[in-house]
């Protein structure tokens, strides 16, 4: 009988996944592996023991939720879908303990054409346009203004630390000391016979360098964060620099990152989404979420609307 050995993903399923399976495949994304170390000397990388994490950083983080479906309909035209949601984004400053820097609430009311703002007791949720008529339409368009919520809060914190951790990616915002931070994957940037180095990292350890290009160009490279891993992908998240940086000004920065962000990984007793969901992150979110409102509340709010 052939050996099976299962390995069980700590993140909640209610979460997703933290590696979907098509992550293991490579993408056709153009990467430049050979930026730090020629691809043929890859191998897991340890952060030099002169240099020293940042002492003060900032971490940026939204939450979104959808606070009700709807139907709209303008006159005698046809009724259209459209969703009524909130969203937050803020700012958590970490040193020596954590304390929220910044934090804004946007509710919005998101339909595929112009309609006018929807006033409700819990607040007013200003119109927005989406770019179809479909769910999924609506719902990357929600996606979209968090995105851009987020950057405005982190452009309000550009000089508040040595360095500024941005939930996802950069999405090309060009500040030296911005990190971009992924924590799951959906796809895997690496070329296959570069792949098995990302198992093969310990905790605090972290790939080399690569240089790649979508719609912008970044340095970027994966990194394990401590815990219980029981696969080879447990633990992994993906961080990002700006392509304006030199290629040793990017080398430092991702030891920096490497040396820093293992202090911070949460525990999968603690978190549902350890260790990827760092304990400022999850604080961060908590906060958040309490400023958009109790949702059933809100909800009741919205059923007022005629």
């Amino acid at each position: 009988m052939t050996a099976r050995r299962i390995a069980i993903e700590t993140w909640d399923p209610d979460y997703g996944a933290p590696v979907d399976a098509a992550a293991l495949d490579p993408s056709d994304v153009p990467v430049n592996a050979d930026v730090e170390l020629d691809a043929r000397a890859w191998k897991p990388l340890s952060p030099a023991p002169d240099v020293a994490p940042p002492g003060e950083v900032i971490f940026v983080d939204g939450v979104r939720r959808t606070d009700a479906s709807a139907w709209i309909t303008e006159g005698d035209g046809p009724p259209y879908r459209a969703i009524l949601a909130s969203i937050g984004a803020g700012a958590v400053l970490a040193g020596g303990r954590a304390q929220v820097v910044a934090a804004e609430v946007e509710r919005l009311l998101i339909a595929p054409q112009q309609t006018a703002n929807a006033s409700t007791r819990a607040g007013n949720y200003a119109a927005a346009i989406s770019a179809g008529t479909e769910s999924d339409d609506l719902s990357r368009t929600l996606q979209q203004r968090l995105a851009t919520l987020e950057t405005r809060v982190a452009e309000g914190q550009r000089d508040a630390a040595e360095m500024i951790f941005l939930d996802g990616p950069l999405r090309g915002w060009p500040q030296p000391h911005a990190v971009g931070y992924i924590k799951s994957h959906r796809v895997s940037y690496l070329p296959e016979t570069l792949q098995s180095i990302v198992g093969r990292l310990s905790a605090g350890q972290r790939t080399p360098l690569f240089f790649m290009t979508t719609s912008w160009s970044r340095y970027s490279w994966y990194l394990r964060l401590p815990g219980p891993a029981s696969h080879a992908w447990w633990g992994i998240v993906r961080c990002e620099v700006s392509d304006a940086l030199a290629t040793a000004d990017a080398r430092h920065a991702a030891d920096r990152a490497t040396a820093l962000l293992p202090r911070f990984a949460s525990s999968p007793h603690k978190d549902a989404r350890a260790p990827q969901n760092l304990h400022p992150i999850a604080g961060l979110e908590g906060h958040l979420r309490r400023l958009l409102g109790d949702a059933a509340f809100v909800r009741r709010c919205i059923r007022e609307l005629r």
